[in-house]
């Protein structure tokens, strides 16, 4: 079994992605506290859902309690009414306050009938449809419908509820939650998305469209469908073995992505991806965010600055509902985590080189999730909660940072423009000047020093802070960078590139970095990892992304570059709190390679990447002129 299969059949078969906790075993065992049922509950459709409802042994018709309820396509597991978790709900604070909690295998996926779909798109009119035939009606289902009929059948025949329901979920399972509001059920009060995906062409599989090739491994969980409900992961047949070589060199040996034809000729999910490879209907309509108006229940969305995985989502979900719902109660909080960190404690919070403070998790835990579920499940539920509108981790003073809005309205916009001599000031160029260098796909820039960084099942998450020196030493990598600073730059919202560039090819990538460059005598932190790390002149990611030049000016109707036309090619990247400190450097990196984290560009033209060949693949010479520019938002 390949270490692919390995890690699928462990995360995935027993301990779902989606479900992580803090793994904190309590003085009494879940199974001595909570009592464990098992029910199918049959949708509007009738098509019946595997659901499993622990009630606290306390619970009585004078001691009632809330459903706190997680919709996932990664498996409930534990099966079998003898069979416990053993944590429960989002962290042990929750888990000891007492609620009734119920965990839902979603629609086509493990224990459930139905049929599957990635990222289940939104029926906006959810009346009965009547058949051609007018013989049969056939119903509109959607992850809010069905979000809606389990609220409704968990409130008349689970007893000893108080009527209150809220959602929580990570990654795949926050898309539910996201969906599950938009259901609308007057019980649905309260609901946390945390890493949610909100819209597969920009996060998760895609960045701006270009392809994340990292994700290559994860398609047979999402691609292949069970024939009948199951509690064992029916995937594993499916899964690509790489035999002894590293992840990466098997990517790089991969070569274009029409090979991947041979592994998933049967993957349903790879074949939708090759047969879409732009912004149309297939993925407009798995897009979440347009329907998120009208919200009712409270929300509060979760993430972390260094989720390799969904980071375009939470920030995108709470933008959204801020901007459609006045009057909803909507926070945001984001934390010095990877993909899901915030909801397990390792004690000192790290991510890579880098250590941020003891039991983070654990005070977000306590002083921030548990008091909104029970302000609004247990509580008054009036809004009067105490807490913050954005809960935001500064990852350069490494302290945490209260906002009344987010961007905050304080945020002053600043430009730092990418000067020929690789310097980055203040002024802008004349537009004639420029930097260049040559991008050969067959001899791709790392997205990572540490190339066991592309071994795992998704990406490791460390390549989201790593030091960038690696990087800076090669010739495709144009670098430029202030003056040693004077006085600390807290880089604080939204980050936007505006490049003018230009190129020999029909087509080109461009990956901008924003980097963190620390003093020559800056010490190493107590929890440095010992593999010869220094952070002296350490170059820290804060924040990257890729946009493909044919998206330039539609996701939908790509268009190919003219050789030798410089050319404007403006993009967002996500939004960091980030604070420069006095005696650091702010260093900009710019490449067309950002391998194998991200597919590589032929820098010819096709109509269609997935299915080119190797001789389209061709070297390709970049220029950046000197009136590019990287916009940002500074709180002073």
């Amino acid at each position: 079994m390949s270490r692919y299969r390995l890690f699928a059949t462990l995360l995935l078969g027993t301990l779902p992605v989606c479900s992580l906790v803090a793994q904190v075993v309590s003085p009494r065992s879940v199974q001595e506290r909570y009592r464990k049922l098992e029910y199918m509950i049959p949708m509007r459709d009738g098509v019946n859902l595997y659901t499993a409802v622990y009630v606290p042994t306390s619970a009585s018709e004078s001691r009632r309690y809330p459903f706190l309820m997680q919709r996932t396509c990664f498996g409930v597991a534990p099966y079998g009414p003898s069979q416990y978790k053993k944590t429960l709900g989002p962290s042990p604070a929750l888990e000891h306050d007492g609620y009734i909690f119920v965990y839902q295998d979603v629609r086509g996926r493990w224990a459930s009938e139905g049929v599957w779909t990635n990222m289940t798109p939104i029926v906006a009119d959810q009346k009965p449809v009547l058949a051609k035939n007018g013989a049969k009606a056939t119903v509109a289902i959607d992850e809010s419908t069905d979000t809606y009929d389990t609220i409704e059948w968990l409130l008349t025949h689970v007893p000893h509820h108080n009527g209150r329901v809220g959602l929580w979920g990570i990654s795949y399972a926050g898309f539910y939650v996201t969906a599950g509001v938009v259901a609308d059920h007057p019980a649905l009060k309260a609901a946390s998305p945390q890493a949610p995906a909100a819209d597969f062409f920009f996060d998760d599989f895609h960045h701006n469209g270009a392809f994340t090739q990292a994700y290559l491994h994860a398609y047979p969980v999402f691609g292949l469908q069970p024939t009948t409900p199951t509690t064992k992961p029916w995937f594993i047949s499916g899964m690509i073995d790489t035999g002894t070589k590293t992840g990466f060199q098997w990517q790089a040996d991969l070569g274009p992505l029409s090979n991947v034809n041979a592994y998933y000729k049967t993957n349903f999910f790879w074949q939708e991806t090759v047969a879409h490879p732009n912004y149309d209907e297939f993925w407009q309509k798995r897009n979440v965010l347009p329907h998120l108006k009208n919200i009712k229940p409270a929300i509060m969305t979760v993430g972390g600055w260094f989720d390799a995985e969904d980071l375009y989502g939470p920030l995108n979900t709470y933008k959204t509902i801020e901007k459609n719902n006045a009057g909803t109660s909507n926070t945001l909080v984001m934390g010095p985590f990877g993909h899901g960190d915030w909801a397990k404690e390792t004690g000192h919070t790290t991510h890579g080189d880098l250590y941020f403070g003891d039991s983070l998790a654990t005070a977000y835990q306590r002083t921030i999730e548990a008091p909104f579920f029970q302000h609004y499940l247990k509580g008054p539920g009036d809004g009067k909660t105490g807490l913050p509108e954005a809960y935001l981790f500064d990852t350069g003073t490494k302290a945490w940072r209260t906002f009344d809005t987010w961007p905050a309205f304080t945020a002053q916009t600043q430009r730092f423009y990418l000067a020929s001599n690789g310097q980055l000031t203040s002024q802008a160029g004349s537009g004639t000047r420029f930097s260049a260098y040559v991008s050969d796909p067959a001899h791709p820039v790392p997205f990572s020093s540490d190339t066991a960084a592309a071994d795992d099942f998704v990406p490791l998450y460390a390549y989201m802070s790593d030091d960038q020196r690696f990087a800076s030493q090669r010739p495709d990598v144009l670098t430029f960078q202030t003056e040693v600073l004077t006085e600390n730059l807290t880089l604080g919202g939204e980050i936007t590139a505006k490049l003018t560039v230009s190129t020999t090819g029909f087509d080109a990538d461009w990956v901008v970095k924003l980097i963190d460059v620390y003093p020559p005598d800056e010490p190493n932190q107590p929890y440095t990892p010992t593999r010869n790390t220094s952070l002296g002149n350490y170059q820290q990611l804060v924040r990257a992304e890729v946009m493909r030049s044919r998206f330039r000016r539609s996701f939908e109707k790509p268009q190919p570059l003219k050789p030798g036309e410089p050319t404007a090619i403006t993009f967002r990247l996500q939004d960091v709190l980030h604070t420069i400190k006095k005696g650091h450097r702010l260093m900009i990196q710019v490449q067309s390679t950002w391998f194998p984290l991200i597919d590589r560009n032929p820098q010819t033209y096709v109509d269609n990447i997935y299915k080119a060949t190797a001789s389209d693949f061709q070297k390709a010479t970049h220029r950046v002129y000197d009136n590019s520019a990287i916009e940002v938002q500074v709180i002073k």
